[in-house]
């Protein structure tokens, strides 16, 4: 008797992977939660919270761990648009029946739209955009955290820190956002804040994000400056996906319901609400390889 098969969509980015498993009907059996998956960052790490979440979505869906043999992912990782990385992605020897894997940008455009025709903008650890559009992909932004993510919680929380760091210098008003990003890190001056941070991951930078919200809402003018030019340039990258005569785009990530209300206005009017989440277009990446695998044996 052939054993039952299962479909795992995971999405991986800079601060967590999120995964979903679903049986052979489309019935949700198990969703779970881990760690930073982005091989671009740490391949080690990443490789460990995908086996971890892998497991947990089993154990929570109460099926042996074995049973990841007979299951088809479709994974979408931050960091997959570089070609190195994406090849020791495919060098692993994984516990699945099928992987198939691609970016997160794009798994996140399938979900959004259900259709590989539709356009996204991600604002979260990290940003970037997709038009996907007549079978071709179109790329901007998501740089990485040390050359660009502009917009994103990381890029904010960088350079709210930069702006302590000149203020404490004198080279820089203060204010009470200032004040409380102090409060937030616990740190009293300059050197402290350079030990905690100097070599930290773009997750922890991101943490800073809400902070930056909260006191922008409270008309903080540092805080407002910041906001402000992460917004303009997430506009222009919208703008950029609307020449490829994209009719769907979406904005996702987990700052997005927080920075949408600062997009310039003609962008505001014309952003859709996403039909899925990311891990569903992971699935139907997944459904789609195995069909193609099925119908060649």
């Amino acid at each position: 008797m052939q054993n039952p098969c299962y479909f795992l969509g995971i999405d991986g980015g800079g601060s967590k992977c999120k995964a979903r498993l679903e049986d052979a009907q489309g019935n949700l059996l198990a969703e779970s939660v881990a760690g930073p998956a982005n091989p671009a960052r740490d391949l080690k790490l990443a490789l460990a919270s995908i086996q971890q979440v892998s497991e947990q979505v089993m154990v929570l869906a109460n099926l042996p761990i074995t049973a990841l043999a007979d299951t088809y992912v479709g994974m979408g990782l931050a960091g997959l648009n570089l070609p190195s990385y994406k090849s020791q992605m495919q060098a692993w020897q994984h516990p699945f029946a099928q992987l198939t894997l691609s970016t997160d940008l794009y798994i996140a455009c399938l979900g959004a739209h259900h259709s590989d025709s539709g356009a996204i903008v991600i604002v979260g650890t990290g940003s970037s955009a997709l038009a996907c559009h007549q079978g071709q992909q179109f790329e901007y932004g998501g740089h990485g955290f040390l050359l660009g993510d502009k917009g994103s919680g990381a890029w904010m929380g960088l350079q709210t820190l930069r702006w302590a760091l000149e203020s404490f210098d004198g080279l820089a008003q203060s204010s009470p956002f200032i004040e409380a990003v102090f409060r937030f890190t616990g740190c009293t001056d300059a050197a402290q804040i350079i030990e905690s941070y100097l070599t930290s991951s773009s997750a922890k930078f991101a943490n800073l994000a809400p902070l930056v919200f909260e006191y922008a809402e409270q008309n903080d003018s540092v805080a407002i400056g910041i906001v402000k030019e992460g917004a303009s340039y997430l506009s222009a990258l919208a703008r950029k996906l609307q020449r490829h005569d994209s009719q769907r785009i979406a904005f996702i990530g987990g700052l997005s319901p927080s920075v949408i209300p600062w997009l310039d206005e003609d962008i505001q009017v014309t952003i859709k609400q996403p039909i899925a989440a990311p891990e569903c277009g992971a699935i139907m990446m997944a459904k789609k390889q195995f069909a193609i695998s099925t119908k060649r044996n």
